[in-house]
This record gives C-alpha cells, structure tokens and sequence, in this order.
C-alpha cells in the first residue's frame, strides 16, 4: 500500500548528468526492496538496480553499472538514482518499484508497487 512518486528527470546533453529522486508515502520503505526500471520507446520495461530492504545487497545492469548509484534514506522515506556519464541510450522513463515480497529482486514480476515514471533525455 505504498505510493511512490518520482521526480528529477529532465533533457541533458550526453556526459552529464541526472539525480532521480523516488518519494514513497503510505508506508515506510525500510522492510520493502526498492529497483529502478526503465522504458525506452518500443521496447519492454528493463531492470536497472536494486537495493535490499535493508541496503545489504545492491545490483546494477552491466549497461548502467559504474555509471548509476542506487541509494535509499528509509529515514527519509526516499530512493536515489545518481545518473553520471549519461548516454544517449539511457533516455527512457525511469520507474521506481517497491516489492514486499522479497527482501532483494531483479525481477519486475516481484516489484509490487510502481511509480509513474519520469522522462530521461540524453543529447547526443
């Protein structure tokens, strides 16, 4: 029963780069595990990192990985995405998820609750 809310996106040019901010309400998300998605047009959602419930575990698609940070404030009720060295590949709407199902999960399947997505645009 948790809301998450996304924001932070926006048009960069290629090289720079994007702080994503996921804010949840309804309930803490210190016991759920938290992903970030993404969607580029015509294609199928795709993971991009997840973080534990309780931050032991983090994973990174090998497209993002030394690139993207995933972090949560469970004090904060809020999840980042640090988006360094963006690439015109990246541009998609960027989902935040929550599962309670799971204590860590790179599969959509198991994320119970999404976000509404924000726009990413990389330049070339």
């Amino acid at each position: 029963q948790v809301q998450l809310v996304e924001s932070g996106g926006g048009l960069v040019q290629a090289g720079g780069s994007l702080r994503l901010s996921c804010a949840a309400s309804g309930r803490t998300i210190s016991s759920y595990a938290m992903g970030w998605f993404r969607q580029a047009p015509g294609k199928e959602r795709e993971f991009v990192t997840a973080i534990s419930w309780n931050g032991g575990t983090i994973r990174y698609a090998d497209s993002v990985k030394g690139r993207f940070t995933i972090s949560r404030d469970n004090a904060k009720n809020t999840v980042y995405l640090q988006m360094n060295s963006l690439k015109p590949e990246d541009t998609a709407v960027y989902y935040c998820a929550a599962s309670g199902q799971t204590p860590y999960s790179v599969s959509r399947g198991l994320y119970d609750y999404w976000g509404q997505g924000t726009q990413v645009t990389v330049s070339s």
